[in-house]
């Protein structure tokens, strides 16, 4: 008889991630651990910010013209009620950076959504067409792989500044600044899931199902999308830390969000006019914290990636 256990099937789901693979790697692996648990932080922190934050910047009772530019708690000059010191309008640094993560990070994981749903949609419907549509859709993300995606956003930016009413772009520019970065990031994942789809649409599972008269839109939702959502995996984690950084660069060229909206890239744009003049801490911080917010969403974007690649293991 064999000693090995066989899997008890009464195992809560909870249970058999513990024992996988993939738990166990993650838990080997001290970058992945320290990267997750800084993104935890970064994405607690945003959800919960009303709650955290010392101070909200948003409040216009609560800022006063005669707190402006304080330096940090630790400096000649300052007030302990401020600990990373405050901006030119008398915002708390540290709450302004607290609830730009939470905007920055919404831009980000909204603009990936959309990019994943457009993207997806797409190298679903290329791959499994194929013929004259393939071709029409391949061109057209080769077209836009020529340009620079933050050129692309800024160009959907001016176009919809153009078309839009004035009094109507401060409303609509988180949602401008959305589909501008949604739009620019489609192609990755339509190209990924285009060479998957070409891949499974051939196996005999699908073949199965077009013989007992299931139709396409069934096939690819059903029996295709569960197979090619690996890599689609990975590359969103990625995408998210691009998302985030080309959020960042067009408010800190100031056509993201507007300037009342204490975003990463804002709060940056805004400390930089402040810099030679000592007020360093107006742009420092939220540099800092944008840089390690990124760079723990990468890190851990790579981790899953080798995670997931059994060729890489």
């Amino acid at each position: 008889m064999s000693d090995t256990a066989a899997p008890n099937p009464n195992k809560s789901r909870f249970a058999r991630a513990l024992d996988s693979d993939l738990w166990h790697n993650f838990i080997t692996s001290p970058v992945a651990v320290i990267s997750a648990a800084l993104t935890l932080v970064f994405f607690a922190s945003a959800v919960f910010a009303p709650y955290i934050a010392p101070h909200n910047p948003f409040d216009l009772a609560t800022i006063s013209i005669m707190d402006a530019s304080l330096p940090p708690a630790w400096l000649d000059g300052s007030d302990p009620r401020f600990v990373l010191g405050t901006d030119d309008q008398g915002r708390d640094i540290f709450s302004t950076i607290i609830f730009g993560a939470r905007i920055s990070l919404f831009v980000g994981f909204a603009s990936v959504i959309f990019s994943m749903i457009l993207g997806i949609a797409l190298g679903l419907i290329s791959g499994y067409v194929g013929g004259r549509l393939d071709a029409f859709i391949m061109r057209v993300a080769d077209i836009q792989l020529s340009f620079p995606a933050i050129l692309i956003a800024l160009l959907i930016d001016g176009v919809a500044r153009g078309v839009l009413p004035r009094e109507m772009h401060h409303d609509v520019a988180i949602y401008v600044l959305i589909f501008a970065i949604g739009v620019s990031g489609w192609v990755q994942y339509a190209r990924t899931v285009r060479g998957s789809t070409l891949v499974e649409k051939n196996k005999e599972y699908v073949q199965a199902a077009r013989v007992i008269g299931i139709g396409p839109v069934i096939i690819l939702w059903r029996h295709i999308l569960p197979n090619v959502m690996g890599p689609v995996l990975v590359i969103a984690t990625i995408h998210l830390a691009i998302a985030v950084i080309t959020e960042a660069t067009l408010s800190f060229l100031g056509v993201g969000v507007p300037p009342t909206t204490p975003s990463l890239g804002t709060l940056i744009r805004i400390g930089n006019d402040f810099l030679f003049s000592g007020e360093w801490w107006i742009t420092i911080f939220p540099g800092i914290a944008l840089v390690l917010l990124v760079l723990a969403i990468n890190l851990l974007g790579d981790w899953l990636r080798d995670a997931l690649n059994p060729k890489l293991r």
